[in-house]
């Protein structure tokens, strides 16, 4: 993660329900700090949103914190922005909107829009079940792992 200068999270605007989200949370947000790293993020100063930046000033796309915000118009423009400024992407657990912009993200990277890599923080399990959904695609003919995305994103998750 070296060369990497500001990475976006995806990441619930809810806590969860057990504490080693939110701590995962801060740590990932410890580790951005540590690393000289800054945060892309879509907003918000709740849930786990609300706790990496915690650690650190971010640069935000939408919403109320501290750091640079940016204000846009929609959902589509704040999507583009953060994958624009960012040279890489992480996902922590979140609900609909954090898989949304997950699979976004690989998608994109499948079309050629962008080549950043782009992992999860497979916290307790979470993803356990899209991991799943993942590899039933690949054994189904619907996924191609050749494509690299999806390839990258077994390979970080099992070292």
């Amino acid at each position: 993660m070296g060369k990497f200068k500001r990475v976006c999270v995806f990441c619930g605007s809810n806590s969860g329900h057990r504490k080693i989200f939110s701590d995962a949370a801060l740590q990932l947000g410890t580790q951005l700090v540590e690393r000289k790293m800054d945060l892309v993020y879509g907003g918000g100063s709740v849930g786990l949103m609300g706790v990496i930046p915690t650690a650190l000033v971010p640069l935000e796309i939408s919403g109320n914190s501290v750091g640079e915000v940016l204000i846009v118009s929609d959902m589509h423009e704040r999507k583009a922005e953060m994958a624009r400024r960012a040279d890489a992407f992480i996902a922590l657990p979140g609900g609909y909107g954090t898989m949304e912009e997950l699979l976004e993200m690989i998608t994109w990277s499948q079309l050629g829009i962008h080549d950043k890599p782009v992992g999860l923080l497979n916290i307790d399990g979470y993803y356990d079940c899209l991991l799943r959904l993942f590899d039933k695609g690949v054994e189904e003919g619907f996924i191609n792992l050749s494509q690299g995305t999806l390839s990258y994103l077994q390979k970080l998750l099992k070292s």
